[in-house]
């Protein structure tokens, strides 16, 4: 098609996700087989790369945006603009979950964090006791430095005795089919409590001169 050498591209081809030290395609096809393409970074330099009519340009490309462009006739066209995003990324998923305390009274904020480890994309998701009226807050924080980490934070305000279960995170990998999940088990009474547990008899003897304890469990 002279009126369209590039063949439409669809918004997710347009952004690519690449792992570290991995060879990509840069979707850019053509209509017509032996069309003339370049492929231009966002200096308009032109980059040197291999070209498939029916891919693109396929090679090792560095985090940026890309174009490509063809002659028809004397005219120039360019295609869609490719934006490749370059993660940091393990095979394996790393993922611990934390709670500050599992034990909660009813009317407290009950939080609990899932961090996943050495991966900038995941997909991740929760589940709890309150998730089908949507009662949690998440929140993300990125961290790069020291190390990189992916810390998940879900926040359930004014908890109740229906929030009492097992909370599970659930990260699955960018690009692989990997998936890890971790879970912790928090328990709501409607109201505190102290239980007292003696370690000992109600009636204990005690020879002269010796030293006798007398333990109790408190929860």
């Amino acid at each position: 098609d002279p009126d369209m050498p590039f063949v439409p591209s669809i918004p997710e081809d347009q952004f690519i996700l690449v792992e570290e030290g991995d060879p990509t395609i840069i979707p850019c096809r053509t209509s017509d087989p032996g069309a003339q393409v370049a492929l231009m970074n966002s200096l308009d330099k032109t980059i040197h790369a291999f070209y498939d009519s029916k891919q693109g340009f396929i090679g090792n490309f560095p985090a940026g945006s890309y174009t490509c462009k063809t002659m028809v006739k004397g005219v120039e066209f360019k295609s869609d603009e490719f934006l490749i995003y370059i993660l940091r990324a393990t095979s394996e998923l790393p993922v611990e979950i934390e709670a500050l305390k599992t034990v909660y009274k009813t009317g407290e904020t009950i939080v609990v964090t899932c961090v996943v480890f050495d991966n900038e994309v995941v997909n991740l998701q929760w589940n709890y006791p309150g998730k089908v009226k949507e009662k949690g807050l998440i929140k993300l924080d990125d961290i790069k430095v020291p190390s990189q980490k992916l810390v998940y934070t879900l926040t359930i305000p004014e908890a109740s005795v229906k929030d009492t279960g097992d909370y599970e995170c659930t990260a699955r990998h960018a690009t692989k089919e990997v998936k890890e999940n971790k879970k912790v088990v928090i328990t709501v009474h409607d109201k505190g409590f102290v239980q007292l547990e003696p370690q000992f008899s109600p009636l204990e003897a005690v020879n002269l001169h010796e030293v006798k304890n007398f333990v109790v469990d408190v929860q």
